[in-house]
């Protein structure tokens, strides 16, 4: 007996919300187990006196959102899209901010 394509699709439903149930419930479980770590290199990082954390690795003002200036992401022309993901995540410094208001 071939299933009912509504039933498949319940079928794929139910399991792909269990799955995300899942997933919230692992992410909760390993911030949990890897609290002391997180801890740990924030600690490591206040002792060096690091100033900036590498978040992306995509393009050098995405980098270090400090050593950025406000042409860098359009060093190819004025008009050049933005060709990395991250460049369009971040918002440009507030003093950058400030001077175009």
């Amino acid at each position: 007996m071939i299933p009912r394509k509504s039933n498949l699709f319940f079928l794929f439903l139910a399991v792909s919300l269990m799955m995300l149930v899942f997933m919230f419930i692992h992410a909760g479980y390993r911030r949990n187990l890897a609290y002391d770590s997180l801890h740990a290199k924030r600690e490591f990082m206040r002792q060096l006196t690091l100033t900036d954390l590498c978040l992306v690795t995509e393009a050098s003002y995405t980098r270090h959102l400090s050593q950025a200036d406000r042409h860098t992401a359009f060093q190819d022309s004025p008009m050049a899209l933005e060709h990395f993901p991250s460049g369009s995540i971040y918002l440009p410094p507030s003093y950058l901010r400030k001077i175009n208001e």
